[in-house]
């Protein structure tokens, strides 16, 4: 909106535009497709349970990601997810939800009911990523909130995290 009224003033003072100053100001969607994960929208709760009866009918573990569209790593790890190689993994071995908890470093925090759920009181930073069994049990209470550096891990390194967890054994039934 700025660029426009800018564009307009400079118009009619008839100034020059540069090339910057011509080309349309990308979309929100658009130049970060990877911030659509973390809606805002959603039932937070709803969507944690359903991925956990997902998770347990699946035999597989819950990625709880909480982060948010603002912030460059919560949005470098949901592109990382996207990949082939790391998407892959997860498609294997979890149900995953994005969550936005909004800045809650700043004490404008969204849903960090879901944080608190599984033992968090607090976020200091997004995203936190944690990876739930599907009867609740944190298995990277550790390293889950180291991941307010997603922006500068390797590929590898975030293969090798999200894959250090072994795949859950599923329960015999008689």
């Amino acid at each position: 909106m700025i660029r426009a009224a800018l564009t307009a003033m400079a118009l009619l003072a008839g100034a020059p535009l540069t090339a910057h100053e011509i080309a349309p100001e990308p979309a929100k969607d658009e130049a970060h497709p990877e911030a659509r994960l973390y809606d805002a929208s959603i039932d937070a709760t709803a969507a944690v349970d359903a991925a956990f009866d997902r998770a347990e009918e699946r035999g597989v573990d819950v990625l709880l990601v909480l982060g948010a569209n603002w912030c460059h790593d919560s949005r470098a790890f949901a592109g990382w997810t996207e990949t082939p190689r790391i998407g892959g993994l997860i498609a294997a071995k979890y149900e995953m939800v994005f969550i936005n908890v909004g800045m809650p470093q700043t004490g404008d925090g969204h849903n960090l009911h879901i944080a608190k759920r599984f033992g968090f009181d607090s976020l200091e930073g997004t995203p936190t990523v944690l990876i739930v069994s599907a009867r609740g049990d944190v298995r990277n209470r550790d390293t889950a909130k180291s991941w307010r550096n997603a922006a500068s891990r390797s590929e590898d390194d975030i293969y090798q995290e999200l894959d250090s967890h072994p795949r859950p054994v599923p329960a015999v039934t008689d």
